[in-house]
């Protein structure tokens, strides 16, 4: 019985943590960097609320799923 709350113990703190929302210009700055290792350029990523994006792509979201990420090539 033990070993059982245990394992539905560790199993909460890990979905806390994973739940847990990265800062926008954080998620932005690791996304700018994916994007530039690959070797593009001409491109502009945006911070919107969620469902603007428009015709823009969506590549990450953030601030607890409120804002996302969106990339536009010029």
């Amino acid at each position: 019985m033990k070993k059982v709350l245990l394992a539905v113990g560790l199993l909460a703190m890990a979905g806390s943590a994973f739940a847990a929302a990265k800062p926008c210009e954080a998620l932005k700055s690791e996304i700018d960097a994916k994007i530039k290792a690959k070797g593009a350029s001409g491109y502009t990523l945006e911070i919107v609320d969620k469902g603007s994006a428009g015709d823009k792509k969506v590549v990450g979201t953030c601030d607890s799923g409120r804002k996302e990420i969106v990339y536009a090539r010029h």
